[in-house]
């Protein structure tokens, strides 16, 4: 029997700061799959609200919140340079709380992500980097039609210092 949840996305505002913290620090304590460590993002609250009203403003830049039954358990966001020559790049970030992980909340989130992209009218390339042993993403970026455009070998170490070899995968906008 499955259990019906109220599901909500949306951007995320300034009042969302120090919640967002929270949950990236959560999810550092999670997984390896992640570029930064236990410290989760190094700003304050009051930095990270005034950050998150520069990108609500952001024609190129986002982040999405996305909350069950109330309580915040992830977000995406697509970074992007305000320089005109790759202004058109977005960089994609997917994190879920670990106990929300198969429950379809990554396609929910990429769906968003891409149909913001598409109504953007400015990002024409989306891409990203995955641990090449994190096959639930590869599988979340592959299903949406992100394709293999090289391996970093060593490009991140996990917790115990071993390196290991980075995917940079890549989606046209068109």
């Amino acid at each position: 029997m499955s259990e019906e949840v109220d599901v909500v996305i949306r951007e995320a505002i300034p009042e969302d700061a120090e919640a967002l913290l929270k949950l990236s620090q959560q999810v550092a304590l999670e997984t390896e799959y992640l570029v930064m460590d236990e410290a989760g993002m190094a700003l304050t609250p009051e930095m990270l609200a005034v950050h998150l009203e520069n990108l609500y403003e952001s024609p190129n830049n986002v982040l999405l919140v996305v909350f069950v039954n109330d309580r915040l358990v992830g977000n995406a966001s697509v970074k992007a340079s305000p320089e005109y020559r790759v202004a058109h790049i977005g960089e994609i970030g997917i994190s879920i709380l670990k106990e929300f992980w198969g429950i379809g909340l990554g396609s929910l989130l990429m769906e968003e992500i891409l149909y913001w992209a598409q109504e953007s009218q400015v990002i024409r390339r989306l891409e990203l980097t995955v641990q090449a042993q994190n096959e639930r993403a590869i599988h979340l970026y592959q299903k949406f039609g992100f394709e293999l455009e090289a391996t970093m070998v060593r490009g991140a170490r996990d917790n115990q210092g071993a390196f290991l070899d980075v995917h940079l995968m890549s989606l046209m906008i068109d």
